[in-house]
């Protein structure tokens, strides 16, 4: 009879003791099937021989024994006084083999959206925030609570949000969520409830947002983004009643809408009763001029403004928020009951923290000072090196990009050498809604690397694009 058994440390084992072979026989069998089926990872501690066999009710004499066999087959290690753990050479699943044959090996990663947490992620400010909120959070803090998160991180973010952003809004009408592609989940479920069956999104954009958007049953229509931004003047010509757009610099092109065409922008939801929804991914990393304040401050009624902490802190703190016009925020809520999440109420008060403390500000500015030094290090490599490259969408953000056209270059080439290099970098072609004669270019991010390998990183990068160019 076939027996699940948990240790207790909580190990699952699926025990058959009455194969042939006897007890030790099936207990090792058990161990590596679980090892194999990724069950047990590199590196879990498994339970003393003393409590496993109390758990499974065998001698400890067999678990020892299975130990030992497992032991010299490579699959756990032992050192005297200490725990025995999976090896990490442990044999791998086919699905890990089959990825660490498909996948390059990545030595320097360009790709955009990515950054240095080892230097970015404020663990000493975060930890005091953290300390400050435990000793003095009531305990209800840590309920259900509502629906829309935390009233002090509502609080904190409309405050913030108003100063830094010129959003107008109250903590009444936003939403916590669990970053942007849940936030946009959310509004595609909330839309497609209130009858919307079409969304016009940027082209080119992120290819993954369209496919959130997709998934919902709703139409995605292409609203073509030219020097200046986003052409609003195409929404007139769609049956689109939503339009998702990144104004203050656009992705991936790194433009930023122009004045005109964001007036426009709202007269076109306000005339049609749509809705503009503002991905404002990385507005707080501005250089060369005064920060573009949001869309959303021109009509908060029409204008649902988005953003996270991906950028600002790190993705894995799994914070965004949704600012919406007040028609937005049942269906939105409601959506979020039928399958979203509310991020964690720690989390949601550690950020309320940093911000009513002004930390968040400080945190910032010195992420600021950074990241204009990295680019201008890079700009200033590639002007001298690849002069017919010449970056764009720089005046803010994190990632660059560079046109092909005048290289007489393709993306193929490029990623052939830099995958030859060990260098990750992203590509324009996959960001259009059509593939076909578009526009070939490279998406640089600058804010992974570490500050004491980026001027390496430079001339990695600028003896790809040499070699590149030079081949075609």
């Amino acid at each position: 009879m076939r027996h699940s058994w948990t240790s207790s440390r909580d190990l699952h084992l699926d025990l058959d003791l009455a194969q042939p072979g006897g007890r030790r026989a099936a207990l090792e069998r058990a161990l590596r099937d679980a090892v194999h089926d990724g069950r047990l990872a590199p590196g879990t501690v498994l339970p003393s021989s003393r409590a496993l066999a109390h758990d499974l009710h065998v001698s400890r004499g067999t678990v020892v024994e299975a130990y030992a066999q497992l032991l010299a087959e490579g699959y756990v290690l032992t050192r005297p006084g200490a725990a025995t753990v999976v090896a990490d050479a442990a044999v791998a699943t086919p699905a890990q083999q089959h990825s660490r044959e498909r996948s390059p090996r990545v030595r320097v990663d360009l790709r955009p959206g990515l950054l240095d947490l080892a230097a970015t992620f404020p663990r000493t400010e975060w930890l005091r925030a953290e300390r400050a909120v435990l000793r003095t959070a009531p305990d209800d803090a840590f309920d259900y609570g509502d629906p829309r998160g935390t009233p002090e991180l509502r609080a904190a973010l409309a405050a913030y949000l108003g100063r830094a952003r010129g959003v107008v809004t109250t903590p009444e009408r936003i939403v916590i969520c669990a970053g942007f592609a849940h936030g946009l989940a959310l509004l595609s479920r909330a839309f497609r409830s209130m009858g919307v069956d079409t969304v016009a999104m940027e082209d080119p954009c992120l290819p993954a947002h369209r496919a959130i958007v997709g998934d919902q049953d709703l139409s995605v229509a292409a609203l073509p983004v030219d020097e200046h931004g986003a052409q609003v003047d195409a929404l007139e010509h769609a049956s689109a009643l939503v339009a998702v757009v990144t104004p203050a610099h656009q992705y991936p092109t790194g433009v930023t809408l122009l004045p005109k065409r964001r007036t426009q922008l709202v007269k076109w939801a306000q005339r049609n009763d749509g809705v503009v929804v503002e991905d404002d991914y990385d507005g707080e990393f501005r250089y060369d001029r005064q920060p573009v304040g949001a869309v959303q401050g021109l009509d908060p009624g029409h204008v649902v403004y988005a953003g996270t902490t991906s950028k600002t802190l790190a993705p894995g703190i799994r914070v965004g928020w949704l600012v919406l016009p007040p028609r937005l925020v049942e269906p939105v809520i409601e959506a979020n009951r039928h399958g979203g999440a509310t991020p964690p109420a720690l989390q949601q008060l550690v950020l309320a923290q940093l911000l009513t403390s002004g930390r968040l500000d400080r945190h910032l500015r010195r992420l600021r000072v950074g990241y204009r030094t990295r680019r201008d290090t890079l700009i200033a490599a590639l002007s001298e090196a690849v002069p017919l490259l010449e970056p764009t969408g720089i005046a803010a953000g994190l990632h660059l990009l560079l046109y092909l056209t005048s290289a007489a270059t393709t993306e193929d080439e490029v990623r052939t050498t830099a995958e030859k290099h060990g260098v990750a970098l992203a590509y324009l072609g996959s960001h259009w809604h059509q593939p076909g004669a578009h526009e070939q270019g490279i998406i640089v991010g600058y804010s992974r690397p570490s500050a004491a390998a980026f001027g390496d990183v430079v001339q990695d990068l600028v003896g790809i694009l040499r070699s590149a160019t030079a081949a075609s």
